[in-house]
């Protein structure tokens, strides 16, 4: 597993609190932060997911 595939799943969860936190609160802007980490995460998971699938190719 590639290290930008833990960094983005963990980047991810921290967003969704942040989001979760912000809606119960009724923080529109930490809820907007949220949701924008959340969205980073997703894609620096994206990308450690399509290196740990190239170097999985390249060994083949």
């Amino acid at each position: 597993m590639h290290k930008d595939t833990v960094k983005g799943a963990a980047k991810e969860v921290a967003g969704a609190i942040k989001q979760a936190v912000g809606k119960a609160t009724g923080n529109e802007r930490l809820e907007i932060e949220g949701v924008a980490e959340k969205t980073a995460g997703k894609v620096q998971k994206s990308v450690g997911d399509l290196k740990d699938a190239a170097r999985d190719a390249l060994k083949k």
